[in-house]
């Protein structure tokens, strides 16, 4: 976890899930813990498979009934009322009063995520009719002043629209009205630019940065996109095979990565394959070469014993396949799960 000045908004601790499989139950998320205080931004990055959306719908408590989730640990949410609730030990009627309410979630694909069938409109307003208890005519103003501030162009117009009537990027705007509806406290945006051509996506990203500004809340920011993340996050957590291998200040992971998975997701970077190129002396006018993370995740009924990153790291060696490293401090507000880091800080002899 990264210590923060201030009572956390949202702690989480030891957060595991698994899920009932044919051939048995499969661990997709282990010992996952990191806070996030009011009005910060947490970033949770890794490649795809690495356990960052079911992290959060762990949080949310969304997932499939057939799947037979089980989850373990804690998810310690701050309530308006200053209420510190368990989301994991909470009964299905306290997580309801809660999603879409005081925490609220921007998924991966609007057009998956919206109901085909019923104006974008009528969507936001039965949100907001359960939550703030409006009747239908002024759960629908309301609706209209969000889709107005999320800026949809037209939504005077729009608010009777249904989602196929609307662009990638104003369908991405309508969750985005449809999350913060009741003013959450904590968002949490899975992927929510992926689906969009650069333009769009900044004009989303700098709004949603505007009504963080605005509203105050927390935001756990999931994406595979570093270069949203220098930018945006304030704290960022890095996922591997389910668990964090390393979690810091944004500035400080990007400018020093301690651990090998990180350094390999940072050298894939086209700026950095640039600064290669040039410290390197390649020749004027040839084009730099993007490193790549040798092999691939591990499946979930594969997995390596020790370290799960060991047969993709340039490092590993016997010690990393005898058991799985813990997640230990590197310096006052760093987190590292490498055995490597761990001999370096034990070996540092003090000036």
């Amino acid at each position: 976890m990264i210590p923060t000045l201030v009572a956390p908004r949202l702690d989480v601790r030891g957060l595991s899930t698994s899920f009932a499989t044919d051939a048995g139950r499969i661990q997709s998320v282990a010992d996952v813990s990191f806070t996030i205080a009011p009005g910060e931004t947490l970033a949770l990055v890794g490649e795809s498979g690495s356990g960052k959306s079911v992290t959060s719908l762990s949080l949310m408590g969304l997932h499939a009934k057939t799947s037979q989730a089980r989850m373990d640990g804690e998810a310690w949410f701050v309530r308006r009322d200053g209420v510190r609730v368990n989301l994991l030990a909470l009964p299905e009627a306290g997580l309801r009063a809660l999603r879409g309410n005081e925490m609220a979630m921007i998924f991966q694909e609007p057009m998956t995520s919206l109901n085909p069938v019923i104006t974008v409109g009528d969507q936001i307003a039965e949100s907001v009719r359960l939550h703030l208890k409006l009747d239908r005519r002024a759960a629908l103003a309301h609706a209209l002043r969000m889709l107005e501030l999320v800026e949809i162009p037209a939504a005077a117009r729009r608010v009777h629209e249904y989602p196929h009537q609307l662009s990638g990027g104003m369908r991405q705007r309508v969750m985005i009205a449809l999350a913060m509806s009741c003013n959450p406290t904590l968002l949490i945006a899975d992927e929510p630019t992926t689906a969009l051509d650069v333009t769009i996506q900044a004009q989303i990203l700098a709004l949603m940065g505007r009504l963080q500004k605005e509203t105050g809340m927390s935001l756990l920011f999931i994406t595979h996109n570093l270069g949203v993340v220098a930018q945006y996050a304030d704290a960022v957590a890095v996922m591997y095979a389910g668990r964090i291998v390393e979690a810091a200040p944004v500035h400080a992971l990007f400018a020093q990565p301690k651990h090998p998975y990180t350094r390999g997701l940072l050298a894939c970077l086209p700026g950095v394959a640039r600064q290669r190129a040039r410290a390197t002396g390649s020749a004027p006018g040839q084009r730099p070469r993007l490193e790549a993370i040798a092999g691939q995740v591990s499946g979930p009924f594969s997995q390596p014993p020790g370290c799960a990153f060991a047969p993709r790291c340039p490092l590993s060696d016997a010690d990393c396949d005898a058991q799985m490293p813990s997640l230990v401090a590197h310096g006052e507000h760093r987190m590292v799960r490498c055995i490597k880091v761990r001999d370096e800080v034990n070996n540092e002899v003090p000036a």
